[in-house]
């Protein structure tokens, strides 16, 4: 199978880029799948060198597609995350962007039967065991990515990808707030404990002496701010019911402060070691989610919206976030804008 190559699909998939793959292309067994796709991708390197990965966690992901293994759903999507500095492959979580490669990559591979102008397709997340709905535009029989959709991080226009989330809270935890808590106290931090499609630690960007404005440069080169960070993940993860994440990639450490271009709060997120330049798509759902919870550390600093429109500031622009809330306030389901492009579609050699 190596020899010949292993088809392969490119993609950018909201602000990140992955390999999506057929999940028969691939061993069954998920140790030599795993030592498979740390080859493909060239890790463990910083450069990657020898792969396809680009250096980067946000240019070293998977997505293995396969038929439905549930009625209401058209395609399963198992989302991995493969380190590039570790020999480690995890499907500890899921990730929303490349998600949105998803519904157009399984249409281009035939798991998907276009349905008109615009092809909705029900994506089993396998991480989370949730159900996502894509809508692509698929004029004259095919997949459509030229469009007048703009998403911060991602030059240019594509077309839009939206998607709409349900049943999402505690989607690895267990519960929206696993500790039963809006707001704990770790190392004599305040955070609030959060999974709403993504296990995160949100903390106030001033208690590290931050503005929460600095860019993921300045971050990353703060020793000291990652060693406080990493401290208090050890401890949060069983508090969320990870369990021990010492290698884990959640949860997920989120610094928020004030909003200052229009948005309801802005972000500087941690993924969870290196600082992400945007944000995860699951990550804003989470912040938003929390911004809305009375006595959470991010209610405090947020700027609410009327509406459920929820616009998530990071680094490199806003991430628009809707969430749909049910009359006496329970939360029904999140929804979100993408785009995604297909970049190249051959065969990979590990």
């Amino acid at each position: 199978m190596s020899e010949d190559g292993i088809a392969c699909l490119w993609m950018r998939g909201g602000t990140s880029k992955g390999a999506y793959f057929l999940k028969r292309d691939l061993p069954e067994d998920v140790a030599r799948r795993d030592d498979l796709l740390l080859r493909i991708m060239g890790s463990p390197d910083p450069r990657q060198i020898d792969g396809i990965g680009g250096g980067d966690p946000l240019t070293s992901k998977v997505a293995i597609l396969s038929p439905p293994s549930r009625e209401d759903a058209d395609v399963d999507y198992l989302f991995l995350q493969v380190f590039v500095d570790q020999a480690l492959v995890s499907d500890a979580q899921g990730c929303g962007n490349i998600l949105a490669g998803v519904g157009p990559a399984a249409i281009e591979r035939g798991l998907v039967k276009i349905s008109g102008a615009v092809t909705e397709v029900r994506i089993h997340m396998v991480n989370s065991a949730e159900i996502a709905v894509a809508r692509i535009e698929t004029p004259n029989g095919r997949v459509n990515y030229a469009g007048n959709a703009e998403i911060a991080g991602v030059p240019g226009h594509h077309a839009a990808v939206p998607l709409l989330f349900h049943n999402i809270a505690g989607s690895m935890c267990g519960a929206l707030l696993p500790t039963g808590n809006v707001t704990d106290t770790i190392d004599g931090t305040a955070v609030t404990l959060i999974d709403n499609g993504m296990p995160c630690v949100i903390l106030r960007a001033e208690d590290f002496g931050l503005t929460g404005q600095e860019s993921p440069e300045m971050l990353a080169a703060n020793g000291e701010l990652k060693q406080r960070l990493e401290a208090i993940r050890l401890k949060a993860g069983p508090m969320m019911r990870l369990g021990d994440v010492s290698a884990a990639s959640v949860p997920k450490m989120t610094l928020v402060s004030a909003a200052r271009n229009g948005g309801v709060i802005a972000t500087r997120s941690f993924i969870p070691h290196r600082v992400h330049a945007a944000i995860g798509v699951f990550a804003a759902v989470s912040v938003a989610t929390a911004a809305r919870l009375e006595g959470s550390v991010a209610a405090e600093l947020a700027s609410l919206p009327q509406g459920g429109d929820y616009r998530i500031e990071h680094p490199t622009g806003l991430l628009d976030v809707f969430l749909d809330i049910g009359p006496d306030g329970t939360m029904r389901g999140a929804g979100n804008r993408r785009t995604a492009r297909k970049l190249f579609d051959g065969r990979v050699f590990p």
